[in-house]
């Protein structure tokens, strides 16, 4: 029997490692004291909207899945796998940008000038993927405990210093680099760029129903998962808008590096308050949390697309675990793919702008999964009415139309905008572009229906090893 190891605040530090990320605090305090408003309606229209369908299907359907458990009990497992492909794929695209980050912060520890050396940086990059790889082979428990520990030492604290940094620079009368008035709470919500930044904000809030694919071992997680959710919602939320906040206080929005200004803050800061000795610690710190980060994307969409592979989406093969219950193979199937995808960005420049399009389709494709995740949850409630679900989205049936039409509403508006050109790529011709976009959703979408079509054959080998195990 296994053995529940996940305890509430093991799930409170997963989403957070998951979800509250350094990188985006640059970006987001580039547009001043309205980031309040940018996050407030991402919260409202994407985030809280996840987080109580979550809460709603994780207690409903306590099993370890996740995403692809509710679609497959909703719509049936072609269209469940189609999703958590989607989703799995769309993850491992994302794998080599943060992992940039995390090399880049590293060597500011060390010699930043190694940046721009590309074996330096490939080397580094496989180093750490391998080694956060390796270390959930261990299982769920030494990964939550690492992710824990990184969400608290790597994440929290630095948000939470540089709050406190804010505060005390405010009461000092420093002078301010934003408007603190009513004026500048409230963006042209009409100029094209800044709802831009609603969509870069709603993306970077995915990951509340992260933690549901370990449900198998959680302890009581009919009661936990919505004390888990309510308490990341908050602590996500507060860290992210204090802490961007506390950034745009004094690095000038001429001066603001969306990649490195977080660090731009801390060296502002701690030139006042002369604490520069501090700039070392902080920058592992930060690399500390994001590897936290890192840590919870690896295994959680892994371990949705093992109820898959046993389902008979997929190859026998792939399903196999180790004593541990971390399916291994799948997982250094993502590895070699993560590396392959790494290996061309670094490696050779002309296909820089080809993968910043492979990721732009990658984060349309994983919106598609929140569609189908709302749409499941209405599904779901008429299928099966009786089934308990110790949380329930409030208002009835009406209440959860009205959270998951809002949710779906958001996503399409995403979606809609990631068809506009990003300022970083030289498209050309903009219709080309589009239609790229469009056939690059289509092919991710018709791929894994085309292995699926083998699903029966899948199925038949995974009954035959089945059997031959138990004789």
């Amino acid at each position: 029997m296994n053995k529940k190891t996940l305890s509430l605040f093991a799930l409170v530090m997963m989403n957070v490692a998951a979800i509250d990320s350094l990188r985006i605090l640059p970006v987001s305090a580039e547009y001043g004291l309205s980031l309040i408003f940018y996050y407030v309606m991402a919260a409202l229209l994407f985030f809280v909207p996840t987080a109580l369908v979550s809460a709603e299907l994780s207690t409903g359907w306590p099993e370890s899945g996740a995403m692809y458990v509710w679609v497959r009990e909703a719509f049936g497992p072609k269209f469940g796998f189609m999703i958590i492909w989607v989703q799995w794929i769309s993850n491992i695209a994302w794998f080599p940008t943060i992992m940039s980050f995390i090399a880049a912060t590293l060597f500011y520890c060390i010699d930043p000038n190694l940046v721009n050396n590309k074996s330096s940086m490939i080397t580094v990059i496989f180093f750490l993927f391998w080694g956060i790889t390796f270390l959930n082979f261990f299982g769920i428990k030494t990964a939550s405990f690492f992710g824990s520990l990184s969400a608290i030492l790597g994440t929290l604290a630095p948000m939470g210093f540089i709050i406190i940094l804010g505060a005390i620079w405010m009461i000092m009368g420093k002078p301010l680099s934003i408007s603190l008035s009513w004026h500048a709470l409230l963006p042209d919500v009409k100029n094209i760029d800044n709802m831009a930044l609603l969509t870069v904000l709603l993306y970077s809030l995915v990951g509340i129903e992260l933690s549901a694919a370990h449900a198998g071992e959680v302890k009581n997680p009919q009661a936990n998962y919505p004390k888990a959710i309510f308490w990341s919602v908050l602590i996500i939320l507060g860290s992210l808008i204090f802490s961007s906040l506390a950034i745009a206080l004094v690095v000038p929005q001429s001066e603001l590096n969306i990649i490195a200004g977080l660090l731009q803050a801390f060296e502002i800061f701690f030139n006042a308050f002369h604490l520069h000795g501090l700039m070392p610690l902080l920058a592992f710190l930060i690399t500390l949390g994001a590897l936290g980060g890192l840590n919870s994307w690896i295994l959680g969409p892994s371990k949705s697309l093992l109820i898959a592979c046993h389902d008979g989406c997929l190859p026998p093969q792939l399903g196999k675990k180790n004593s541990h219950g971390v399916p291994i193979f799948i997982l250094l199937l993502q590895g070699l793919i993560f590396s392959v995808l790494t290996a061309l960005f670094l490696l050779m420049p002309t296909v820089s702008s080809g993968f910043l399009l492979l990721t732009n389709i990658a984060s349309l494709l994983a919106l598609l999964g929140y569609i189908a995740m709302f749409a499941a949850a209405v599904r779901l409630r008429y299928k099966y009415p009786d089934v308990k679900r110790a949380f329930v989205t409030p208002g009835g049936k009406v209440g959860l139309w009205f959270v998951c039409t809002i949710g779906v509403l958001s996503s399409l508006f995403t979606i809609s905008l990631g068809f506009l050109p990003p300022s970083q790529i030289a498209v050309g011709n903009v219709l080309r572009y589009q239609l790229t976009i469009g056939f690059g959703i289509v092919f991710g979408c018709l791929f894994p229906l085309a292995l699926y079509s083998l699903h029966e054959h899948w199925k038949k080998k995974s009954a035959v090893a089945s059997s031959s195990r138990s004789v």
